[in-house]
């Protein structure tokens, strides 16, 4: 079932009136205090909290030597907390409870190469066991698969299921036999014994239920659509829902109701938006359980045993509820008053008798509740306790406020995005807030691009806005939530209508005053990254700088490059950006890259990458930048040897923020905290342009691209 997750709120969206508004010199916003870049970006205090299936205890990530470790408390007395991790480099960031109550189960990776290890950790004593103890996958010779690295290719395993019905197992999807595709095991977790159920034939994935039975099965077909089977009674699946390419990135299965006869989709076969609907297994009749018309159906909150749909949210420019089971009615409406911002449910004991939840705002730290209430009095509220705040050293920092505002793009289309100011830069007004004077601003580019930008805290936009630039994020066309003609419009458009998308947003942005014209960055990640990429090289004097994280430069080697278990959806790649296998389709595909288009560079490029990325290999960064040094045209290349598709260790993290910082402030004319020991104190190695830094060393390597 799909559960609560990304964060997003509940109100209608500001039209933009696109009116005249003076132009004049960039303002610098009014100096208020900078907030260091190690509050914003460092380890929180604590994150990611869960109750134990029988509410005996908490747990929560937090640093363990400034490396976030699971932590656990009795949950009537946090100041018992102690470790049960000892991770000692690379921070945890998955993990949850076995229905045991004495297990938790977390993965790991090896520098962010993305090839995952399951743990069990036991909560005494804090012994852990690897679930999935392979370092190699073999070939047909028995010999293990060596990459060009002469590193052996090692699985990635995932977790498919946990039930309460087995509390001391889990459900692991393992690539060991076949590197492209996952079988799925039935793992002791006390034990680590472990037994194929399923082999996989050529699925993209699995669905099952509380008794561990795979009843659904996906699978990509030619043309980019898919193919929902259902389990045949024989060991095998036969065909049971078509899904044609149109609605494969808005259409997938969503669990099943507890006699296990019906399974829920989150579908728009039968309109735009895609509606949660229950359809009986057997015969296939469907019926809409939720829909709305201006955006997908996202998070779907369940009763934990009975697998009742209670409530389904949907996020258009903020998210909204809509309550199925009158049950919980009085639950929400109690918990709208506890205290400012948006109600997130994170946490639910099998008894339904204790909930964690979260308030999430756009200008403060999360703030974490303990919600006791009575399941044996449906309809009547309970008692909230508050525990504590992800981010205490938030409290009290000139934190800005985030903006919907919903911009036209050229032929029509709505473009819900998010705006934030420097505090102190406008006066409150009617509508989408302008600045006294027009202010530097950074368009903030979203990745995926199959993913969304949402209303909340953003330490980007907080940075970003605290350092003196107005910050604007665009749900281009190809950005998913807003139906599937959205979705849609973005195929075959990258550097095309997506891009024309984000021009759009920032000629908004210039004629309603917000914007100065000469000084706009362009700056995000993956996606983001190649978006950045392609303004420089497609457009480039609209932008004054950019910088590119992870971004893919050459999408022929982009998609010849992708992950053997990425191999299930490459129709679903080639149908949307562009097919690599033929003589045709690398034509348009080098004509949509930016590497292509190199020698039009003209502003400063910073480049940051991680050596084990698996998705944006660093050749991607490698060969754009090499290409700029052979025609003498400036860039600042910064690669981590232990990240990979971004910068998880706060180290590092910071480090390259410090750069873009000053390189910012050097182009746009922010305000910078000076980089300090942010660099040294990280595995950052400057491979081009570190003498064009203030703090920085000269280049590690000046022909380490070649």
């Amino acid at each position: 079932m799909k559960t609560l997750g990304r964060y997003a709120g509940a109100a209608a969206a500001l039209v933009a009136s696109g009116g005249a508004w003076g132009q004049g010199p960039a303002a610098k916003a009014p100096a208020v205090e900078l907030i260091p870049r190690d509050v914003l970006f460092g380890n929180p205090d604590r994150g990611g909290s869960q109750l134990s299936p029988d509410g005996k205890w908490i747990s929560y990530l937090a640093p363990v030597k400034g490396v976030m470790n699971i932590w656990v408390a009795p949950s009537g007395d946090l100041t018992k907390a102690r470790a049960i991790t000892d991770e000692a480099t690379r921070g945890i960031r998955q993990y949850f409870w076995a229905f045991d109550n004495a297990h938790i189960l977390y993965s790991q990776d090896q520098g962010g190469d993305e090839n995952w290890k399951v743990y069990s950790v036991d909560v005494q004593t804090g012994k852990a066991r690897d679930l999935t103890p392979f370092d190699d996958i073999k070939g047909p010779d028995g010999k293990p698969i060596m990459l060009p690295s002469g590193q052996p290719l090692r699985p990635a395993a995932r977790v498919e299921g946990v039930s309460h019905k087995f509390p001391n197992h889990v459900l692991v999807g393992l690539n060991k036999r076949d590197p492209q595709l996952h079988d799925v095991y039935k793992v002791d977790i006390t034990t680590g014994a472990m037994e194929m159920i399923q082999q996989n034939d050529g699925y993209a994935g699995f669905v099952g239920d509380d008794d561990f039975t795979l009843r659904l099965a996906v699978r990509q077909t030619e043309d980019g659509g898919q193919e929902i089977l259902k389990a045949d009674g024989k060991g095998g699946f036969e065909v049971w829902q078509k899904v044609p390419q149109a609605d494969a990135l808005t259409t997938s299965p969503a669990g099943f109701d507890k006699s296990g006869k019906f399974a829920y989709l989150i579908d728009s076969r039968e309109g735009n938006t895609a509606r949660l609907t229950r359809v009986e297994i057997s015969t296939g009749k469907a019926e809409v359980v939720a829909s709305d018309d201006s955006a997908d159906a996202d998070n779907v909150l369940a009763h934990p045993t009975e697998r009742t749909i209670q409530a389904v949210s949907f996020e258009y420019d903020r998210t909204k509820w809509k309550v199925l089971d009158k049950a919980i009615q009085a639950d929400l409406d109690y918990l709208k008053t506890v205290a400012n911002g948006e109600v997130i449910i994170g946490s639910r004991t099998l008894d339904d008798a204790h909930w964690l939840v979260s308030f999430v705002m756009d200008d403060g730290p999360v703030r974490l509740y303990r919600y006791d209430r009575d399941p044996s009095k449906p309809g009547t509220a309970g008692k909230a306790t508050f525990l504590y705040t992800n981010r205490a050293k938030l409290e009290g920092k000139p934190l800005a406020k985030m903006h919907p505002v919903v911009i036209k793009a050229r032929d029509g289309m709505n473009l819900v995005s998010y705006l934030t100011l420097p505090v102190g830069s406008f006066k409150a007004t009617e509508g989408t807030p302008r600045p006294s004077q027009a202010l530097p601003m950074v368009l903030f580019v979203h990745g995926g691009p199959w993913a969304r930008d949402s209303w909340g805290y953003n330490p980007y936009h907080q940075w970003l806005a605290n350092r003196g630039y107005a910050v604007l994020s665009v749900n281009f066309r190809g950005s998913t939530g807003f139906g599937k003609s959205f979705v849609n419009a973005g195929d075959m458009q990258w550097a095309a209508n997506m891009h024309n998308d984000l021009l759009d947003a920032v000629d908004w942005a210039v004629k309603n005053g917000i914007a100065d014209k000469s000084k706009v960055a362009i700056m995000g990640g993956s996606y983001g990254g190649y978006a950045t990429l392609a303004g420089l090289t497609f457009t480039p004097d609209v932008f004054a700088c950019g910088v590119d994280i992870v971004g893919p430069s050459n999408l022929v080697t982009l998609l010849n490059s992708i992950p053997p278990y990425w191999a299930p959806l490459i129709e679903m790649m080639t149908s949307r950006v562009g097919d690599h296998r033929t003589e045709d389709g690398r034509k348009f595909l080098a004509s949509r890259s930016p590497l292509t288009f190199a020698d039009k560079i003209t502003r400063p490029l910073l480049i940051g990458q991680g050596a084990n990325d698996p998705r944006v290999k660093q050749a991607e960064s490698d060969q754009i930048v090499s290409a700029m040094q052979g025609r003498n045209i400036p860039v600042t290349y910064v690669v981590f040897p232990d990240e990979g598709h971004g910068f998880q260790r706060p180290e590092n993290s910071m480090a390259f923020n410090a750069v873009v910082e000053t390189f910012l402030a050097q182009n746009l004319g922010g305000r910078a905290q000076p980089v300090g020991g942010d660099v040294s104190n990280s595995t950052a190695q400057i491979l081009s342009g570190g003498e064009s830094i203030p703090g920085l060393k000269a280049p590690a390597k000046p022909d380490a691209t070649k």
